[in-house]
């Protein structure tokens, strides 16, 4: 590696690897020699084998594709939704006192107690859990792009307003770009709220995903299959997580020191 990139990475990930790197060893020593019952836990070592057998049957690709496309449509609508939402409360005073008991309530309310209910109405295919991960992702959006229009400064609107500058021009000039690091902080959110949705409501009921492969392992007493698919989803949550850390410095690079 170009010395400059070396210098990088050591400076921003190399703590990180030898934290994550040393949790690793120390939890293959625990699960070696402290804990040798392997029904209560499993090795790194033996979660990598497992992961590796289930990518070979291709049983591992079959329930990822099932929680991705779980994941990614009700993340989606529910994104859509509430930014919708959230420009709604923050322009409109009436819209927001219609929507806040309904916003306030829902979000208070433990939907993951709703997926059975989801489940009885919708069955066990793809849509309950769509709707779960819907309920658990629109509040956050909701709540951090009213939020984040309303931080935009009125005297800063009022001075644009008489230069002449139309409500488009000061919507998409001065309110979005102010409200933007809100609305990604939402979506942020949105991301490990959105895949415990689906992994719960595969719980209660499913054919198919990284829930039903958890809740199997459970069943059997299989340690590594059920850390592998715990592990899948952590690794889900952080390059989702990272790529929006990304995209974070691409669109708002004004929040960064």
């Amino acid at each position: 590696l170009p010395t400059d990139m070396w210098e990088r990475l050591r400076q921003n990930h190399l703590a990180g690897f030898l934290s994550v790197a040393g949790g690793l060893l120390l939890w293959e020593v625990v699960s070696r020699f402290l804990v040798s019952n392997a029904l209560f836990l499993a090795a790194p070592s033996q979660i990598a084998v497992a992961i590796w057998k289930l990518c070979l049957t291709g049983e591992m690709g079959r329930h990822i594709a099932v929680s991705a496309q779980e994941f990614v449509l009700g993340y989606v609508i529910a994104s859509a939704i509430g930014i919708a939402f959230g420009l709604g409360m923050a322009s409109s005073e009436r819209f927001k006192q219609a929507l806040q008991p309904w916003i306030s309530g829902l979000y208070a309310t433990p939907t993951i107690a709703l997926a059975p209910l989801f489940i009885l109405w919708l069955g066990i295919g793809i849509w309950s859990k769509v709707l779960v991960v819907i309920f658990l992702v629109l509040f956050p959006v909701t709540i951090n792009t009213e939020a984040g229009l309303r931080t935009t400064s009125d005297r800063l609107i009022e001075m644009l307003r008489s230069f002449g500058a139309s409500g488009r021009q000061i919507f998409f000039k001065v309110s979005l770009p102010s409200a933007l690091p809100f609305i990604l902080a939402g979506l942020k959110l949105g991301i490990g709220r959105g895949l415990i949705g689906v992994v719960v409501a595969e719980l209660f009921g499913s054919r198919a995903g990284l829930g039903r492969l958890i809740s199997q392992s459970a069943d059997a007493f299989n340690m590594p299959d059920l850390f592998a698919g715990v592990i899948v989803l952590a690794v889900a949550g952080i390059a989702m997580t990272a790529g929006f850390g990304w995209v974070e410095k691409k669109l708002v690079p004004w929040t960064k020191d």
